[in-house]
């Protein structure tokens, strides 16, 4: 989801910041240019530093700005397809439910939350199953699996991403954690040992070997 990557590309200074501070003009104008765009169309560039200068930079004709190649550190996040997420519910709509997961938001559509038949209250902001009667707010917490992907350039907020909840320890967090509970006691049940068989009456049990105590 999240890793680190050093990565080079070209910063362009325009002539009214040519006379500052080359080093923080720099900083200044990459996290401008690149923080919160997607990066080779599949990771969200989340902060940029360490921005160096490569060489000098050059002039393109009729053009007063600085073209100047820089290296720099970035943090990405990048989801994928089968990748585990958690995050808070941020809105309930008609068709279902908006998780929250790093800077991005993926849809629980309303047939993927749970396996019951779901009633929506989108003036309350809840959703409630009709059976199970488990509820979700916006602000509770959920474990979701990505199973869509489709990011977007122009406005990586508004990429769609598709989420699940209805596969084994996914879901609101406390259902989990109910669901461990019953687990653990169903497990540590113990089974009554089986009962010593009786001796048939009027007669005398078989000598053996006596193992010394």
């Amino acid at each position: 989801m999240y890793y680190l990557d050093h990565r080079r590309d070209v910063v362009r200074i325009p002539p009214s910041r040519l006379g500052a501070d080359l080093s923080s003009v720099l900083v200044e104008l990459a996290q401008q240019q690149f923080e919160g765009k997607l990066l080779d169309g599949q990771s969200l560039a989340v902060t940029i530093r360490d921005v160096k200068p490569i060489g000098e930079g050059h002039i393109i004709h009729g053009d007063g700005g600085v073209y100047q190649e820089v290296e720099y550190e970035t943090l990405l996040f990048r989801p994928e397809i089968q990748e585990v997420v958690e995050g808070p519910v941020v809105e309930i709509r008609k068709f279902g439910a908006f998780v929250r997961f790093g800077p991005l938001d993926g849809l629980l559509h309303v047939s993927q939350i749970m396996d019951d038949r779901v009633n929506i209250d989108e003036h309350n902001q809840r959703l409630v199953g009709v059976e199970s009667k488990k509820d979700l707010k916006v602000g509770y917490k959920v474990r979701a699996r990505v199973v869509s992907l489709s990011l977007s350039e122009i406005s990586p907020r508004d990429s769609r991403i598709g989420l699940t909840m209805r596969q084994p320890a996914l879901g609101r967090l406390e259902w989990i954690q109910e669901a461990h509970r019953r687990a653990e006691e169903r497990g540590g049940r113990k089974t009554p040992p089986p009962a010593a068989p009786k001796r048939a009456s009027g007669k005398t049990p078989a000598k053996g070997p006596v193992a010394a105590g």
